[in-house]
């Protein structure tokens, strides 16, 4: 590299005459039927993969409860990790949509033993636009139920003041559940949001 790309790091860079990208060529599924093979590492996971979509209950740290829908989609790509996506939107005494709502992305990470193989411990990130940043550690118990609480909260100066949660996942006659606590500024945790969501897809 020449002394004037270095500094200017902006400048034209080596590649600037090579052809065009592809697409991005490795497919991101949450139906098992297309795409990589789910890695062995995620078996214990697997009825959890799906698109879901149905309703629920929101509370705390909102004044007073409130009716959510919400879609969460949860897809793998081959390697040994889980995308977690969410968005969920109010609905009125009708069940119309009512406003947007929360939305968050993440992953989840079976941790693998000494031998490699995956055990029934998780870790999980997760993020939302509110400014933060949610890491988890847990259990599977079996392969339809997750349970997972906070190891550390992180928020931007201006974001929410979460300081703690603890989310409760399973598969229940073949729809997904779940139960989401929070702490706002070092409250005791008190119920959030729960729901239940019939798989869609997947």
């Amino acid at each position: 590299m020449s002394d004037q790309q270095q500094d200017n790091p902006l400048g034209p860079p080596p590649w600037l005459n090579a052809p065009p990208v592809d697409p991005y060529p490795y497919e991101e599924t949450h139906d098992l039927r297309k795409g990589a093979d789910l890695h062995p590492a995620l078996l214990g996971l697997l009825p959890f993969v799906g698109l879901w979509r149905g309703r629920g209950q929101g509370g705390f740290p909102a004044e007073k409860d409130y009716d959510f829908a919400q879609e969460v989609r949860i897809s793998h790509d081959g390697r040994p990790f889980l995308r977690y996506e969410s968005r969920s939107w109010l609905l009125d005494e009708e069940s119309k949509p009512a406003g947007e709502w929360i939305v968050e992305s993440g992953f989840w990470r079976p941790v693998p033993g000494a031998d490699g193989r995956a055990t029934d411990e998780m870790e999980a990130v997760i993020v939302a636009p509110e400014g933060t940043v949610e890491i988890y550690v847990g259990n599977t118990i079996g392969t339809t139920r997750l349970e997972i609480d906070t190891d550390a909260v992180a928020y931007t100066p201006t974001g929410q003041h979460l300081t703690g949660a603890r989310r409760l996942f399973g598969i229940v006659e073949g729809a997904l559940l779940y139960a989401h606590e929070v702490s706002i500024d070092k409250s005791e945790l008190q119920p959030h949001m729960s729901a239940r969501l019939l798989r869609v897809g997947g």
